[in-house]
C-alpha cells in the first residue's frame, strides 16, 4: 500500500511537469503538511495533560524541528535532484540511504542485525541495481540534466536526510504515538515549506495556468501524500523503518507499469525479475526481525557511600543476628536485623 501511494505522487509529479510543465516540489509538500496540521495538530490541541501540544512544544520542540526540516528538505531536494541527473543516478545513489539508516538504527535505536539481515539487504540492493540494467536497456536513462555531479549530491544528501527522518519516526512511534509524530510534523513542515515556498518558488507558481486538470492532480498528489503519512507510522511501529525502506523500493516498479500506459514507456522482462529479487529480500529481512540490545544498567554507589562494602555476618550471645558492614573508609557499622 504504501508503495502504491508513492507511486501515486510520482505519477502526478510527472504528469504534472510533463504535460503542464508545473514544478512546484514545496508546494505540493506545503498542502500535504497543512492536511496535516489540519488532521493531526488539530487533535493535540484538544488533547490535555502531558500529551497536549502545549506541553509537547514545551519538552520536545527542538527534536520535532529536526525531524520536520529533515523531512522538508529531504522532499524537496529529491525531486530537484531530477532536474540535474537522470533516472537511473537516482534510482542507485538513493538506496545509499538503506546502509545509513541501517547505521543509525543501531546506534540511535539500539537495533542489532544479524548476517540474515545484511543478505537480505544486499538481495534487495541486487534487485534495484536489476531495474537500474532493465531501465537503461529499454532507454529511460536518457535526460542527463545539467549538471549531474549538482543531481548526485542532492540525491545523497536527500537519502541521508531521509534516514534521519525515518529513524526519529520510529522512535517516536514506538514510544510516544503515531498522533504526537504527525501532529508535530505538520506543524512544523507547514512553517518551513511555507517560509520556503515564499522564497523559492513563489515565481513558478504565479506561472501556473490553473484549470480543473491540474487542481486534480494536485489534489491526488496531496492525497497520496497524506495516506502515505498517515499509514508509514503505522507499518513502522509493527516492524522498522529499515523494513519499509526495503518494501518501497518496488515503487518505481509500480510507477513503470502505470507509465507504460501513461507515458509509454517501453517494457522489459527484467522489470519482473527486480521485482521478484526485491520481494525475495524484503521476504527473507522479515522473516527474522532484528532485536534491540537492552540498555546496560548502572550501578549507582549507595546512599551512605557503602560502596565496595563487605558484609559480614556476626552472631552474638544471646543476642539476634547482626551485619556488620566494612566500608572502604575502614568504618564499621553494626546493624540489627531485627
Amino acid at each position: 500500500m504504501l508503495s502504491m501511494f508513492i507511486c501515486g505522487t510520482a505519477v502526478t509529479s510527472q504528469y504534472l511537469a510533463d504535460r503542464f510543465h508545473v514544478n512546484t516540489p514545496m508546494l505540493q509538500s506545503f498542502i500535504n503538511y497543512s492536511l496535516l496540521l489540519l488532521v493531526y495538530t488539530t487533535t493535540l490541541v484538544f488533547r490535555t495533560g502531558s500529551d497536549s501540544l502545549c506541553q509537547i512544544l514545551k519538552q520536545r520542540w527542538w527534536k520535532y524541528l529536526i525531524v520536520g526540516l529533515a523531512d522538508v528538505e529531504a522532499n524537496y531536494t529529491i525531486v530537484k535532484a531530477y532536474q540535474y541527473t537522470n533516472l537511473t543516478s537516482v534510482q542507485l545513489l538513493d538506496c545509499f540511504g538503506i546502509p545509513l539508516l541501517m547505521a543509525l538504527s543501531w546506534f540511535l535505536l539500539r537495533a542489532r542485525y544479524k548476517l540474515i539481515h545484511f543478505v537480505a539487504v544486499a538481495i534487495c540492493l541486487l534487485g534495484v541495481a536489476t531495474m537500474v540494467g532493465a531501465d537503461i536497456l529499454a532507454g529511460r536513462e536518457e535526460g542527463e540534466g545539467s549538471d549531474v555531479v549538482i543531481g548526485d549530491v542532492l540525491v545523497l544528501l536527500a537519502a541521508s536526510l531521509y534516514a534521519i527522518s525515518n529513524v526519529g519516526e520510529e522512535y517516536i512511534v514506538k514510544n510516544l504515538s503515531r498522533v504526537e509524530f504527525l501532529g508535530m510534523v505538520g506543524l512544523f513542515g507547514t512553517i518551513i515549506s511555507g517560509l520556503q515556498l515564499a522564497i523559492v518558488e513563489h515565481k513558478e507558481i504565479m506561472k501556473i495556468q490553473w484549470n480543473w486538470k491540474i487542481a486534480l492532480l494536485f489534489t491526488a498528489f496531496a492525497l497520496c501524500m497524506f495516506g502515505l503519512y498517515s499509514f508509514m507510522p503505522v507499518v513502522i511501529k509493527v516492524t522498522s523503518a529499515t523494513s519499509v525502506n526495503l518494501a518501497i523500493l518496488t515503487s518505481d516498479l509500480y510507477s513503470l507499469f502505470i507509465g507504460l500506459y501513461l507515458f509509454f514507456y517501453k517494457f522489459s522482462g527484467l522489470y519482473i525479475v527486480s521485482f521478484v529479487i526485491i520481494m525475495v529480500g524484503f521476504t527473507l529481512y522479515c522473516a527474522a526481525p532484528p532485536a534491540t540490545a537492552e540498555p546496560t544498567a548502572v550501578l549507582q554507589p549507595g546512599r551512605a557511600g557503602l560502596d565496595n562494602a563487605a558484609l559480614k555476618l556476626e552472631e552474638t550471645d544471646g543476642q539476634s543476628p547482626e551485619v556488620a558492614v566494612q566500608s572502604s573508609r575502614e568504618e564499621t557499622e553494626v546493624l540489627s536485623t531485627n
